[in-house]
């Protein structure tokens, strides 16, 4: 058996000790993946692609965004979190990863808490409800013909109990109306069958639904915001329109496995922030109402985790269950 003298074990446990930081002093060194884990063209899908390209030149490597669609977010946001911990598997987390806990408990696929660490949160984005251009023409004639009619209409969202799902459910709740919620997976897909009429509305962001909106294949009754939207000034508050106040946000945060090193959580984070007041991003973002969020990695999880004991009650009550 060999012996190294004193000298010669510290400077080897010391050249050990330090191979990591090495490792992280040169992240990134490859591709990296941002999991989104709902369909292409969806809220989640745009934030990730506007900020992309200025992510990829400010990290020196490409950033590929990849969907991952189904239970509502889970099987994408379980890959993610799932994967290596070193910098090269990340997740645009939307809202409705802080609600699912509520709806799949234990058979969730991965922990939500401690499974995943914050990078940054990333954006807020106020809520508008649609309806196709042959539906109602405003929010207090749609609420009329869900109570009338209350067994003969629908509503569309990406998934049972997401952000989209909940936010139906409590205009309807509000409005003492009804109508039945028909789940997908994913915004895109609803609000193609939204725009043929098979539903009286949806609920979505101003970026998923402004093509739409500007090609004439659907009408915008409100926004769910306590004041009008500069993108739509002539559009009324859901306050203004049925008399009743309901302003909801969805929202994104990026994360990464838990156990990520923390060098390679503030590259990242400072990434994040750096490109989200970009002028190009700023510009683009603001076009379609969505507002970029400066944050630290602590205050992207003290939100997270905010959101998910504020929805649980509402999930339990709104009887939502698993796809």
């Amino acid at each position: 058996m060999v012996r190294l003298g004193r000298r010669a074990a510290l400077v080897g446990a010391a050249s050990l000790a330090a191979a990591p930081a090495w490792a992280q002093a040169g992240y990134p060194e490859r591709p990296i993946r941002l999991v989104v884990p709902a369909g292409a063209g969806g809220p989640t899908d745009v934030v990730a692609r506007i900020l992309q390209p200025h992510l990829s030149q400010i990290l020196g490597q490409p950033l590929v965004v990849e969907n991952k669609a189904g239970a509502s977010g889970n099987i994408g946001s379980a890959m993610a979190a799932q994967s290596t911990p070193d910098g090269y598997t990340l997740l645009m987390a939307p809202s409705t990863n802080a609600l699912t806990p509520a709806l799949y408990g234990k058979t969730l696929g991965y922990d939500v808490v401690n499974g995943v660490t914050g990078i940054a949160y990333v954006a807020s984005v106020p809520l508008i409800i649609v309806a196709p251009v042959d539906g109602a023409k405003s929010l207090a004639e749609l609420i009329a013909l869900l109570k009338k009619e209350p067994a003969k209409h629908s509503y569309a969202s990406s998934g049972n109990g997401g952000m989209i799902h909940l936010a139906g459910y409590l205009l309807l709740e509000r409005a003492a109306a009804e109508a039945l919620h028909v789940p997908y997976r994913g915004s895109a897909p609803g609000m193609i069958d939204t725009i043929a009429g098979r539903h009286a509305f949806q609920v979505d962001t101003l970026g998923s639904s402004k093509g739409f909106l500007d090609g004439g294949k659907l009408r915008v009754l409100a926004v769910m915001a306590d004041k009008r939207l500069p993108q739509l000034p002539d559009v009324p508050t859901v306050e203004e329109a049925a008399g009743f106040k309901l302003a909801i946000n969805t929202w994104y945060v990026a994360q990464a496995p838990a156990g990520t090193p923390r060098p390679i959580i503030d590259k990242l984070n400072a990434a994040f922030n750096q490109a989200l007041k970009n002028p190009d991003v700023v510009r683009r973002m603001s076009e379609l109402a969505i507002e970029p969020i400066q944050s630290t990695p602590e205050q992207a999880k003290t939100f997270f985790d905010g959101q998910m004991a504020f929805w649980d009650p509402i999930i339990k009550a709104s009887g939502a269950k698993p796809e």
